[in-house]
């Protein structure tokens, strides 16, 4: 059966049909993008489906997002995605918004139990009985005019999400659909939540086997970094390469020639910043004591495997009763955080990281289980 397209290339067409989707329960929302070497995703395509049609949005020619950034914070329409987090950034560097409520069909795949971070075709096959064709991934979506395939693509993933929607829906219980939805809010309350470049030298490798003073060169470093891959819009790796950064906080270069023999450092960096990152790490090097970060947490001990295995049993058995993929139940950063709150004898704290439903429900279970754990120690 042939796909209904119609095609959106100017702003009062969008405005037009923003009006109309205002009016619907839900809204099936796709996009198709560039990331080969830039920073931020590079919009080429926006699909919405409404049930019956599939509605092609042109970025290159819309100038006013305006209408678009207000549907996708109407409260009284759901936002329908697919593993939505890439998309989410495209539509945030479009519009300024991010969709609520959004319901993302690969976490509602997992409160069904039909699997956990399941593909997108896969899912269309499981539930649809529809087979797609294989994916234009690779496609040059800022290309125009878009060829027949593209397009038949793009149409078919914003038809196909709406009726996956359809499907799931009843499906889920009152409090599973509650959940996705809550679950999706996290997803955007996540990309909302602004990381301070100052913050990222925590998630470095091994960063925890660096002295203060150390450690305040690394800070610096990845902030530098971060900063300047948003400013060029380029990669990360290709401002500096991440195998680079502990290496330099470690050594701290202090000329060009110490600079070159850094892991996996890159000449056209050498080039381009060698100069300013020895002044950098000069600079970092001696600030005074106080301005250096705490040492960092070592890793867990290995001892600590028995107890995180105890602990995700917890997330596991309740996943089980629910019929939900244990997988989502229990996230092994989550069990760590909690784990590293008080181990090796306690007293624990629940992270922030463990909210919602998951922690009413699982929440004491968790800390009960650490107790009766150091009593048996």
């Amino acid at each position: 059966m042939a796909i209904e397209i119609h095609w959106i290339r100017d702003d009062q067409s969008l405005a037009e049909h923003c009006r109309n989707w205002h009016e619907l329960p839900f809204v099936a929302v796709d996009t198709e993008f560039m990331r080969v070497d830039t920073f931020y995703p590079r919009a080429g395509l926006i699909q919405i489906g409404d049930g019956q049609r599939a509605f092609l949005i042109d970025p290159l020619l819309i100038g006013n997002w305006q209408p678009l950034a207000e549907l996708l914070e109407d409260n009284g329409v759901v936002k329908v995605l697919h593993a939505c987090s890439e998309d989410l950034e495209v539509l945030l560097r479009l519009t300024g918004k991010l969709p609520q409520p959004l319901f993302d069909t690969q976490l509602a795949a997992g409160y069904l139990n039909l699997g956990f971070s399941m593909g997108y075709s896969r899912l269309v096959q499981d539930v649809l009985g529809i087979e797609l064709p294989k994916g234009e991934t690779r496609s040059d979506w800022l290309q125009r005019p878009l060829s027949d395939t593209q397009v038949s693509y793009a149409a078919e993933d914003a038809v196909h999400l709406a009726e996956l929607f359809s499907q799931l829906r009843p499906r889920l219980s009152d409090d599973k659909y509650a959940w996705v939805l809550e679950d999706g809010a996290e997803l955007v309350a996540q990309l909302r939540r602004e990381v301070e470049p100052e913050s990222l030298y925590r998630d470095v490798k091994l960063a925890w086997k660096l002295a203060p003073q150390q450690l305040a060169v690394l800070r610096e470093l990845c902030a530098w970094r971060e900063r300047e891959a948003r400013n060029r819009d380029v990669p990360r790796n290709r401002i500096l390469k991440e195998h680079s950064l502990w290496p330099m906080a470690k050594s701290q270069p202090n000329n060009l020639s110490a600079l070159a023999r850094i892991d996996e450092m890159h000449p056209r960096t050498i080039r381009q910043d060698g100069e300013f990152l020895v002044q950098l790490i000069k600079r970092a090097a001696s600030l005074p004591p106080e301005q250096w970060p705490p040492a960092l947490p070592e890793p867990l001990p290995i001892e600590a495997a028995g107890v995180l295995k105890q602990l995700r049993a917890i997330g596991q058995a309740e996943g089980e009763r629910l019929g939900i993929a244990p997988e989502l139940m229990l996230r092994k950063k989550t069990l760590e955080a909690l784990l590293k709150s008080g181990y090796p004898n306690g007293p624990y704290q629940l992270p922030d990281s463990l909210r919602g439903w998951r922690r009413e429900r699982m929440g004491q279970a968790l800390l009960d289980s650490l107790a009766g754990a150091g009593e048996t120690r």
